[in-house]
């Protein structure tokens, strides 16, 4: 029994043994199902079993491509009716112990909200950021993966919103740019694009790794690399990519206004990809 809120109730496994509420030990995917396909499911789901074996989870034999895209669909199905949708499947460690875990067995919990576009569109909003310095994010393997242990992207949030932003640029702890809260960075300079190297401790994005192949289809160039906050200053655009919106661009950094040709460019290559994928 537990004390939940003020009523003695009973306590289920759910989070007894779920270290991913306990102890932050868990993974997870966030991913776009559209017209009854998920979007680049491969590339979210060896990302997921990479961040699996970083963790040391015992991986089920079960738990395959098509066993985890079944129960995604599955779920769909039942309480979407097919539609649009943003899933994310989270894999915790369903053990007993403190900060040793009694074993490594696994659990995974899939959940969705339903998404009303079927492509991806760039949004006439203004979106304003600055940085957020109160903390900086380890630019070690461990932080590249997609844990629960996201309490800098909560805080800043917290921060943005307090400050009237969109959004906030992270830095890692060389007080370089690393990413956004809630996806990768990318910039334009006289047609060149920039993106923090996978070095800066950034996620390693799908959307990132398939618009970087998407780039290199063009005459435009593309680099991974440090970048510093003053760099964007000089920028021409600069812009925020993740699976579940596509690209956002930003218009305002501090005193600089950007354009949005480039973004606006790539989103219609970014759609004709995943209308073959």
């Amino acid at each position: 029994m537990i004390n939940f809120n003020g009523n003695i109730v009973n306590e289920s496994d759910q989070l007894s043994k779920n270290r991913g509420f306990l102890f932050g030990d868990a993974v997870f995917e966030s991913f776009r199902l559209i017209s009854g396909t998920i979007i680049f499911w491969e590339d979210h789901y060896f990302r997921l079993m990479a961040s699996m074996r970083i963790l040391r989870f015992d991986i089920p034999e079960n738990f395959t491509a098509d066993f985890l895209k079944k129960e995604t669909l599955k779920l769909n199905y039942q309480i979407n009716n097919g539609l649009d949708a943003r899933i994310r499947i989270t894999v915790y460690r369903s053990s007993e112990g403190r900060y040793k875990p009694k074993s490594n067995s696994v659990s995974f919990i899939i959940n969705l909200e339903t998404l009303e576009s079927s492509n991806y569109s760039i949004v006439q909003n203004t979106v304003i950021v600055d940085l957020y310095k109160d903390f900086f994010i380890s630019n070690q393997l461990i932080h590249s993966i997609k844990s629960n242990n996201k309490s800098i992207n909560v805080l800043a949030s917290i921060f943005a919103a307090e400050n009237e932003l969109d959004n906030c640029i992270l830095l890692n702890n060389n007080k370089k740019v690393c990413e956004f809260i809630n996806g990768n960075l990318f910039y334009v300079k006289e047609n060149k694009i920039y993106t923090p190297n996978l070095q800066s401790g950034c996620l390693n994005g799908v959307l990132r790794k398939n618009l970087i192949e998407i780039i290199k289809l063009t005459e435009l160039s593309i680099e991974e690399t440090d970048i510093s906050p003053f760099d964007l200053v000089s920028a021409d655009e600069l812009f925020i990519t993740n699976v579940i919106q596509g690209i956002v661009p930003v218009t305002n950094y501090r005193k600089k206004k950007f354009d949005i040709e480039i973004s606006s460019r790539l989103i219609n290559l970014l759609n004709d990809s995943v209308s073959y994928s």
